[in-house]
């Protein structure tokens, strides 16, 4: 389990395509400190596996299904990743629950500055509309974000001074895809009472 803090603004330095797989090498000093084979790091949000670790940085394997339902078969040598580990037993629960797993992909449609932070539009699969609310949370890239606004197609966000200087937020614009992840509880939420009253509807 993640909480959508992020540790460390990471870099790819390496993909592989392996037809119906990717593998992925990736930068991070913070991450990969004490980090072993089997162990979880999310990036851009998405929990993967890491395969090996060497001089700061690891590698992890991308199958298919992550590759569609993520940002992540778009990315590139050079790309910049949000990276982190795992919560810790006992640990603060910084942002909210995030399981890492990805249940679409965005597009930010717009950003709009003011003095002490910015503000941005997110367009989301309309499957995904009905778990994000006002004053709810979503995870963005990995990032816990508090929704502001919550439309039928697209929410906004609120951007502080520190989620730009050290997320991939502060440097994505308009037409530039984001993962997206709704709240984990919602979905449990819709499951058991669809199944109360007999109409059996399934999460995305």
């Amino acid at each position: 389990m993640f909480t959508g803090i992020v540790e460390e603004l990471g870099r790819v330095t390496a993909v592989e395509h392996l037809g119906d797989a990717a593998r992925f090498r990736l930068h991070g000093p913070v991450v990969t400190d004490g980090a072993r084979h089997g162990d979880s790091i999310a990036v851009n949000g998405v929990c993967l596996t890491v395969v090996a670790t060497a001089d700061g940085e690891f590698t992890a394997d991308v199958m298919a299904e992550t590759l569609k339902r993520s940002s992540l078969g778009a990315l590139e040598p050079g790309a910049r990743v949000n990276l982190e580990r795992p919560t810790a037993v006992g640990g603060r629960l910084g942002g909210h629950i995030v399981q890492g797993h990805v249940d679409g992909v965005g597009t930010i449609t717009s950003r709009t500055p003011s003095e002490h932070w910015e503000t941005v539009e997110i367009a989301l699969p309309a499957q995904l509309a009905r778990y994000v609310v006002e004053k709810g949370s979503i995870t963005v890239d990995g990032v816990s974000l508090t929704v502001v606004d919550a439309g039928d197609d697209r929410f906004t966000v609120s951007l502080i001074p520190t989620t730009l200087a050290l997320t991939t937020l502060g440097v994505k614009g308009p037409g530039d895809p984001v993962n997206l992840e709704v709240d984990v509880i919602a979905k449990y939420v819709e499951r058991l009472l669809g199944a109360r009253t007999g109409t059996g509807e399934n999460t995305p």
